[in-house]
């Protein structure tokens, strides 16, 4: 049975002489591993340069519950990316999503709320003007509410944040999983902006390599297997 589903490509691998087998997260399905015949051939009717890491396509697909490989009828993109495959630093802050998405969403069903929010960020970051030092911090900490571990929130401005807990804290817990001053007011003002403000939010470039690797040490205490982001070293080297 053919279905229509919007879809974000996560990794692509080449399969036998001239198909590819694309693993794209899609609306309705999660994560699926689509078979691509033809893919690499000049006269393609689905080309391999669709299947680019977070392009975001509309299909028309088959869906069995027990392939492992299902197969894509039409694809379109929507719209072609315009500037993330030639802005170094948006093309490195879609290295870097790229990586963190695919560790993620192995587990993850179908769900349009969560696939809503990954289309809106590709979209405004291929679009946007604005400084981008910080559109990686905001865009973690808000992909956590659809992952089940968005901070709890405050009225209080406590000095410490528990990433074990996701509580904020004017205790010092017993553990190295923290963030202290000035770090956890920077995270909180990071958890209250949205992608266009974020470069409104001033730090050091220091103070926002250490966010991350807390951020990032965050993921690894709430999701069983995050483990190791290869590309963290790319964005401290281009927000350096």
């Amino acid at each position: 049975m053919l279905h229509k589903t919007r879809g974000i490509v996560l990794k692509c691998t080449n399969y036998s002489e001239s198909s590819v087998v694309a693993q794209i997260y899609t609306e309705h399905f999660g994560l699926q591993s689509y078979l691509v015949n033809g893919a690499r051939k000049p006269k393609a009717k689905i080309r391999s340069g669709f299947l680019q890491a977070l392009h975001p396509l509309d299909m028309v697909v088959t869906f069995k519950n027990n392939n492992s490989l299902q197969r894509i009828h039409e694809a379109h993109q929507i719209p072609p990316l315009k500037t993330i495959p030639y802005d170094i630093v948006k093309s490195s802050l879609a290295l870097f999503l790229n990586e963190v998405l695919y560790k993620i969403l192995r587990e993850q069903t179908g769900d349009p709320y969560l696939f809503e929010y990954l289309y809106h960020a590709i979209q405004w970051l291929d679009e946007s003007e604005s400084n981008l030092a910080n559109f990686h911090l905001v865009f973690l900490i808000n992909l956590t509410r659809f992952l089940g571990f968005y901070p709890v929130e405050s009225i209080k401005e406590y000095a410490y944040f528990n990433l074990e807990s996701a509580t904020f804290s004017n205790q010092l817990p017993e553990h190295p999983h923290v963030l202290q001053e000035p770090h956890t007011s920077l995270f909180r003002k990071l958890m209250a902006t949205e992608f266009h403000f974020s470069e409104n939010v001033k730090m050091k470039s220091k103070d926002r390599q250490i966010l991350l690797e807390k951020i990032i040490d965050y993921y690894r205490l709430h999701l069983s297997n995050f483990k190791e982001v290869k590309s963290l070293y790319i964005l401290e080297e281009i927000f350096h």
